[in-house]
């Protein structure tokens, strides 16, 4: 029995074809666009970037932004090459197990689950950090923080985290909602959408006249810059590391700020929700990026030049809530903002969870179909034709991770999964250019094979600067996958011809 059988495109196309019994195909171009958004702008914008700035990059956040967007153009195009292929809920993983097979398709379901669950989780985590914002901090810390997090205050009380219970509500309702149906989530998500856009750039244009050039001063951090410690002396940022200061620090900043960047893969895991996959495709993903693109480097030189970087060293100062932060502190006469903000940022994480949620119960959709999981996750809702019984699921293991796990931690492992899924979906359009040339494609990535190789570098390149802590859990929890399908999902797999099933054009026509 190999461990690289291929699904043949003929199983694929026949299982998106099946309207009746599959999802609904509710979503337009217009939808897909404001799903990517809605994924995208969100905690990545509002808290990662303060956190890449105060950890690694300075000011030159926004470079970490440029070549972030370099290697999600180049995955983009290939996303969108297979997602008008390929029109079927699962994303990376369905895209994988023609291409490369069964082995790697699930080592990429399996980095999916970081990407989207913990995705949810991070912005979860920064919802409830915002709320509490906006409370004035009257949520307890214990109540709103995981047992891992602790400070002391300046009155030198200690203050250790139970668990994080607002992030639980949200996701809760979330949950719900998805249940209800794609197209009412969708809906809610396009009203999000334009809030929490026509706030940021509010943001940009008021902040603009309050840049100080001093701030973008140096522009990277120096190699020589000291380690910052909070009040009880412990150690909260150390720059010595290559990836920490520098141009290395730019792109350790890319790879913290990459998070930011995890919302237009996201729509290719609606593309069996897609009216006209072939079409609206291509536009949801890539229209998304690129909207998004030029907002985060705008965004990125306005916050970091409102305050300066130093500020948002110390999440307890300023990096939880960066936004309100530099409003309130640099930004007099504009409270209203402040307050403005908070509400729509609370939106629009909602919108990210929302959307994070819906990717990763699709992909649980498909690799269930595929018998690699349990059939509980292919369950659909009688009423909703909605996998109802993989979102209840997803919510216990998103909610435990919410609830127990800090954010810093969980975002990076988000990146983590994020890029590995980017790293395959590029190397998945050459070998499949190269095994089948002549198969219809919508839309076809340009200047082959230029893009897909250097997606696949560039993001490679971007998983090395992730501190070496998160790769070591980031490689543990695959460790952790292959043991649980050597142990299950190679057993119950329904490719049961052994060997290979090589993707032929005679499979669309």
């Amino acid at each position: 029995m190999s461990l690289f059988r291929k699904k043949s495109l003929e199983s694929i196309m026949a299982q998106a074809a099946d309207s009746e019994k599959g999802l609904k195909r509710t979503l337009g171009a217009t939808n897909l666009v404001a799903l990517g958004i809605g994924a995208i702008i969100g905690a990545g914008l509002f808290v990662r970037t303060a956190a890449a700035a105060g950890q690694a990059a300075g000011p030159g956040v926004t470079l970490s932004f440029i070549l972030a967007a370099i290697g999600c153009a180049f995955a983009g195009l290939c996303y969108a090459e297979f997602a008008s292929m390929i029109p079927i809920a699962g994303s990376a993983y369905a895209y994988s197990y023609v291409t490369m097979g069964e082995l790697i398709a699930w080592i990429i379901g399996w980095a999916l689950i970081m990407e989207y669950a913990l995705g949810a989780a991070t912005v979860s985590i920064a919802w409830s950090e915002y709320l509490n914002r906006l409370l004035g901090g009257s949520i307890p810390y214990e109540w709103c923080h995981s047992p891992l997090e602790s400070f002391t205050d300046a009155a030198g009380v200690h203050h250790q985290g139970i668990f994080n219970a607002p992030a639980l509500i949200i996701l809760l309702a979330l949950t719900l909602l998805l249940i209800k149906g794609t197209q009412e989530s969708a809906i809610v998500n396009s009203i999000i959408v334009f809030i929490k856009v026509a706030i940021v750039v509010l943001f940009i244009a008021i902040g603009w006249k309050y840049i100080n050039p001093a701030n973008h001063t140096p522009y990277l951090i120096p190699a020589d810059t000291p380690p910052v410690t909070d009040q009880a002396g412990k150690v909260i940022a150390d720059y010595s590391g290559w990836n920490k200061h520098g141009w290395g620090g730019v792109l350790g900043g890319a790879a913290i700020v990459f998070f930011a960047f995890i919302g237009f893969d996201a729509v290719s895991t609606a593309a069996q929700e897609a009216k006209n996959p072939k079409k609206d495709m291509p536009i949801g993903i890539l229209g998304s990026l690129v909207v998004c693109t030029i907002l985060y480097i705008l965004f990125g030189h306005v916050l970091t030049g409102v305050a300066n970087w130093k500020d948002f060293v110390d999440p307890e100062k300023g990096r939880e809530a960066s936004v309100a932060y530099a409003i309130a502190t640099y930004m007099h006469g504009y409270g209203w903002l402040a307050t403005a903000v908070t509400v729509a940022i609370l939106a629009g994480f909602s919108s990210v969870i929302l959307v994070m949620l819906m990717g990763q119960s699709r992909v649980f959709y498909t690799m269930s179909n595929d018998g690699l999981l349990p059939k509980t996750f292919s369950v659909l809702h009688p009423k909703f034709r909605t996998p109802y019984k993989s979102n209840i699921i997803l919510f216990i293991f998103v909610g435990a991770f919410a609830a127990f796990v800090p954010g810093s931690m969980a975002g990076d492992l988000t990146s983590f999964g994020t890029l590995f899924a980017f790293v395959l979906v590029s190397i998945g359009v050459f070998i499949l250019r190269v095994k089948a040339p002549t198969i219809e494609r919508p839309f076809k990535t340009p200047i082959y094979p230029v893009v897909s190789v250097l997606g696949a570098l560039i993001c490679t390149l971007m998983i090395v600067g992730l501190d070496s802590f998160t790769l070591k859990v980031a490689f543990g929890w695959m460790a952790l996958g292959l043991i649980v399908y050597f142990a299950y999902s190679r057993h119950t797999s329904k490719l049961k011809t052994p060997g290979e099933i090589l993707p032929k054009a005679s499979d669309f026509e």
